[in-house]
């Protein structure tokens, strides 16, 4: 079984100890992956912070590219040697949710639920969080949270497509389906926020507004296709945006960020069948507000997307078709590369807002 650096978190809201690991070798249909890069989502954050409980000591990391070096048995799609995203999204292909289509709430129990792959040199269980564990330098994972990529693509650009990407691009054009002439706000304007810009770009949107507090933010959204970008705490955003719509309010308003105040905020500028999709999550206990008569009467609604109800297997091969046509924004999405004994570092940066997409980086 191999040793492992990984970045372990013993407490909460403590900074996390790069200690040496033992991970299993493959059962069958897992995949061994020396990770190369792993971006630092907000997610990890607050779970690290105790934001949405679980248990210690774990590792966290979900959003991760590397190469295949080993696999179990029935392991068929990848091989070693192969360049690929890894993701968070496990799935067996045959429960009710995976039938459906739903892969990202697919419901069966798998062997590691019981017993994850991570331990300490003394036997001692370390929890592999989301199924994935990435800030290490291997991760063991089921087969179908893998993805080949192509051998040339940088893997700090490939990583972002594990979770950032395919969250909020995949809100955009899987959830809320935006169609061609239909306008979007976009509130919260970091790493999910700007690719469901980009989603509502491509998808052909006519007006994009951008809403942050964060003018910097709103800088980089309107780099990333956003028609139009307001500042909240400034700027009278319902108004302006009704200008926009010509008084009919927007269609889509995608809420990236886990903030009470940016929910409760978006049916201000929603119109008559707009809808708001839930893309950020707050931390557990936050509680949303909205006026059900308003609702019913203009046929509003509100819906929730999950890693931007993505399939990974179709998705992920086609935001890299859209990269290398020039019509996706990648690297400009990574702020920064850190190493592993400076992931604490890395997280103070995204904490402070200076960061879209902060990646640690292995030889």
């Amino acid at each position: 079984m191999p040793r492992i650096k990984a970045a372990v978190c013993r407490a909460f809201g403590q900074p996390l100890v790069v200690e040496e690991l033992v991970l299993d070798e493959p059962a069958p249909n897992e995949v061994m992956v020396d990770v190369k890069a792993c971006a630092i989502c907000h997610s990890d954050i607050f779970f690290a912070e105790g934001a949405w409980g679980g248990d210690l000591p774990a590792v966290y990391g979900h959003e991760a590219a590397g190469i295949v070096s080993a696999v179990g048995p029935g392991v068929e799609d990848v091989a070693p040697g192969d360049h690929v995203v890894v993701t968070l999204i496990r799935f067996c292909g045959g429960c009710h949710y995976c039938r459906r289509g739903q892969a990202i709430t697919c419901e069966e129990v798998f062997a590691r639920d019981a017993a994850g792959p991570l331990k300490r040199a003394d036997g001692g269980a370390v929890v592999q969080a989301m199924h994935t564990g990435a800030f290490a330098e291997k991760a063991l994972v089921h087969v179908s949270q893998v993805v080949k990529i192509p051998a040339d693509m940088a893997f700090p650009v490939a990583s972002l497509l594990a979770c950032g990407v395919i969250t909020g691009f995949g809100a955009v054009t899987n959830t809320a389906r935006v169609a061609e002439g239909d306008t979007a706000a976009v509130i919260g304007c970091g790493g999910v926020g700007l690719n469901s810009i980009q989603g509502a770009r491509i998808s052909g949107a006519r007006a994009i507004v951008a809403l942050d507090i964060d003018d910097a933010k709103l800088e980089a959204a309107r780099h990333f296709g956003a028609t139009h970008a307001f500042n909240p705490m400034r700027d009278d955003a319902a108004a302006e945006i009704m200008k926009i719509t010509e008084g009919r309010g927007i269609d889509h308003a995608f809420v990236t960020v886990g903030a009470k105040a940016a929910f409760d905020g978006a049916f201000a500028w929603m119109g008559r069948f707009g809808q708001m999709v839930v893309v950020g999550m707050p931390p557990s206990g936050v509680m949303a507000e909205y006026d059900p008569g308003t609702m019913a009467a203009w046929n509003q609604r509100i819906v929730g997307s999950k890693m931007g109800e993505s399939t990974i297997a179709t998705d992920i091969p086609m935001l890299v078709a859209l990269y290398r046509e020039g019509r996706l924004k990648l690297d400009e999405l990574v702020t920064r590369t850190y190493r592993l004994g400076e992931i604490n570092e890395a997280i103070a940066d995204v904490k402070a807002g200076r960061a879209l997409r902060n990646v640690i980086v292995f030889d």
